[in-house]
């Protein structure tokens, strides 16, 4: 009896020495850096759709969030620095609404880009007076076209320097998808399209779009009939060579614009009430193919989903690793369990390594990760990046950064979200970066 219980004595000690370890390779990998304390009242500072909330330009990195009294703030350091500056501007917005949140970039030539506040309003946007200046100017129109019932608006960077700008014109359930062009010689926005993706005034395109190395752009999105998210079917994709000027398929045929119900490619058909949701994620690998990160029910289990583009065919993964279910429905930004995932990908290898940020109650609302090397075809690995509760946290990681030098920084705030619209009362919590350097590292470890 005396030799057992020194054995099992003897298993435990070990287990805790290599639990430490572990702790301790982690604390090694994951830092934070603090920036300052932001509105936290509802969801507005980590809705999924910002694009983007961090991001990098020559070692400059850049962050923007809403502070306890609605006022938007900048802020940028020299990567690997702790000291940031900040800068409360004299804009605000409607921050009792969740899906008024900022988007940022930096064009070709250093000069910040923002827009802020806007569901189904008027265009709300500034540039910065310099370059690598947090100071603003005036708020200034795009192109005056299609400018007063903005939602959604988001910036992606095209590798010539040049940026595209996407935004939904209308309202929900009747929205249409338009697309402005800047360019960093004229200093000029244009109009692509005012009607990319058509709802055909029945139903709105919920879309998610990246650039690949080549500059292609990549978008997928779901339909949704009515104002509620239940009603979010079938996941379609496009793509452009061209800046977003014309528009095909997976298999090169061009799109007759707009886009319709009709004419869309369907990447994965999914109906009705099938706990899809909307405004996602998508990354594409070296070679150009699309990975998109979304979650509905399989098995009446919702898990996280990844629909891929690989040689020239559609194919799906079920992450399988959630274990309870929960109902999807109604309208306005929703209190659900799980955020919606981002997506990014490690391939500078032989390997084909996927991982997804992610929120979920049954890992007590962590920031967490999954991860697979779809080489290999092994059953996904999930680690938790935090100790503490984020509440209904979303995921938004540097993409720049990720994509140039493959670190990982995570914008991170402890948020509360009532199920629509609703606020809470309580303190401001503070804004950080999540940073992992070596996130393969992290893995292994």
């Amino acid at each position: 009896m005396t030799k057992n219980r020194f054995k099992l004595g003897l298993k435990n000690y070990s287990l805790l020495i290599v639990s430490f370890i572990c702790l301790a390779s982690c604390s090694k990998t994951i830092s934070y850096s603090k920036i300052g304390e932001g509105w936290s009242n509802n969801s507005i500072n980590t809705v999924k759709f910002r694009k983007n909330a961090l991001t990098t330009f020559s070692e400059n990195q850049f962050i923007a969030y809403y502070d306890d009294e609605s006022f938007l703030v900048l802020g940028k350091r020299k990567l690997n620095s702790s000291n940031w500056t900040t800068l409360r501007t004299n804009y605000k917005g409607n921050t009792k609404d969740a899906h008024n949140a900022i988007s940022i970039a930096v064009d070709g030539d250093g000069f910040l880009h923002v827009s802020w506040d806007h569901h189904n309003t008027r265009l709300r946007y500034a540039i910065s007076k310099k370059p690598l200046s947090l100071e603003l100017g005036e708020e200034i129109i795009m192109t005056g076209k299609q400018e007063d019932k903005v939602t959604y608006p988001e910036f992606y960077n095209l590798p010539n320097g040049n940026l595209v700008f996407f935004y939904r014109s209308g309202e929900s359930g009747r929205g249409n998808l338009v697309i402005n062009s800047y360019d960093i010689k004229s200093k000029k926005w244009t109009q692509l399209q005012h009607n990319l993706i058509d709802g055909e005034n029945q139903r709105s395109a919920y879309w998610q779009a990246c650039v690949d190395t080549n500059g292609v752009i990549h978008t997928s999105w779901v339909w949704r009939e009515t104002w509620g998210v239940e009603t979010n079917h079938d996941l379609c994709y496009a793509r452009s060579f061209d800046g977003g000027k014309t528009w095909e398929k997976s298999t090169g045929k061009k799109y007759k614009l707009p886009i319709t119900l009709a004419s869309a490619e369907y990447a994965f058909k999914i109906p009705q009430n099938s706990n899809l949701i909307n405004q996602t994620a998508m990354y594409a690998n070296k070679n150009g193919d699309p990975y998109i990160a979304t979650y509905f029910k399989e098995n009446n289990i919702t898990q996280y989903q990844i629909i891929y583009l690989d040689n020239k065919e559609w194919k799906k993964i079920n992450t399988k690793f959630r274990k309870t279910s929960f109902n999807l429905g109604g309208g306005g930004t929703k209190k659900i369990p799980i955020s919606r995932p981002d997506i990014l990908i490690d391939d500078t290898y032989k390997e084909n390594i996927v991982y997804i940020l992610f929120r979920d109650q049954e890992r007590e609302n962590k920031i967490s990760l999954a991860y697979s090397n779809l080489n290999n075809n092994l059953p996904w690995k999930v680690i938790d990046l935090t100790e503490n509760e984020v509440g209904e946290w979303e995921p938004n990681y540097d993409i720049s950064l990720w994509s140039t030098k493959k670190e990982l920084n995570i914008f991170s705030q402890n948020v509360t979200q009532l199920d629509g619209e609703g606020i809470t009362k309580q303190e401001p919590t503070i804004v950080e970066i999540l940073q992992i350097k070596n996130l393969k590292k992290l893995n292994n470890g």
